[in-house]
């Protein structure tokens, strides 16, 4: 089985990073080999893993300089997780890429070239439907969409779905929606549960596992850490253990 796994949503602060980061820790943690593409100019999933954004080659030079992938990838803390960073220099990309030829499919050829070297290969787009994120798009076999559960996350679904549509009919026939994730989810409240109820009523491929809301999840980045090697036990990091192996199921089933 190798994968590739677009994390995707343009409204910001939903934990889409905070996904692809943990995701991908708990995957290596169960034994996949996980390479981690941060395509965000924020480059928060690069510093969540304890990399200096500001020295690192990053996707940028493979981006718009023609760099092989293999070249910038870099090992974690986690075993067998390993980051292909970002660096602020990815925020003029999608300006310097408008004229090259085939300029959505910049990463979709450089994680072709990898992609049997590893089990899973998850990209944290930006928070926007840009030229990065429609090279996310294109490069992915399926995309994960994290959903905060408040009712302004839900506005943006329609915009972001209209993209995946987009790129499926013209770049990426193949493209599907593996699922969306609840995130900071927060049981006390009715608004929490009347979001998430919404949610899996219009979308059945909802996965079945809630990320709730939690400080340790939020102080584990300011450590370089993913939640697994910051705190374990906690919550959050239990259920990004099973978000883990759900998707492992699902993955398994689409594969046999």
């Amino acid at each position: 089985m190798s994968v590739v796994l677009a994390v995707a949503n343009q409204k910001g602060g939903v934990g889409k990073t905070t996904t692809a980061v943990n995701l991908g820790a708990c995957l290596a943690d169960s034994g996949q080999r996980v390479l981690l593409v941060d395509v965000d100019p924020q480059a928060n999933a690069t510093t969540g893993l304890g990399i200096d954004a500001s020295n690192a080659n990053s996707v940028y030079e493979v981006l718009v300089n023609g760099v092989a992938l293999e070249e910038i990838v870099v090992e974690t803390a986690q075993s067998g997780l390993w980051l292909a960073p970002s660096s602020n220099d990815l925020a003029g990309a999608e300006v310097e890429l408008v004229p090259v030829a085939k300029r959505e499919s910049r990463l979709q050829d450089a994680v072709r070239s990898v992609k049997s070297r590893y089990d899973i290969v998850i990209i944290d787009a930006p928070p926007s439907l840009g030229l990065l994120t429609v090279n996310a798009l294109t490069a992915a076999d399926a995309v994960i969409v994290p959903v905060q559960c408040e009712y302004l996350a839900l506005e943006g679904l329609g915009r972001l779905l209209h993209t995946i549509d987009l790129v499926r009919r013209n770049l990426n026939p193949a493209l599907r929606i593996q699922g969306l994730v609840l995130t900071m989810y927060d049981a006390r409240t009715n608004l929490c549960r009347q979001v998430a109820e919404e949610v899996r009523s219009h979308f059945p491929n909802t996965f079945e596992t809630v990320i709730p809301r939690s400080v340790r999840i939020s102080e584990a980045p300011s450590y370089g850490l993913p939640i697994l090697a910051y705190d374990r036990s906690c919550r959050a990091g239990k259920a990004y253990q099973a978000l883990a192996g759900e998707l492992l199921s699902a993955l398994q089933k689409v594969s046999a």
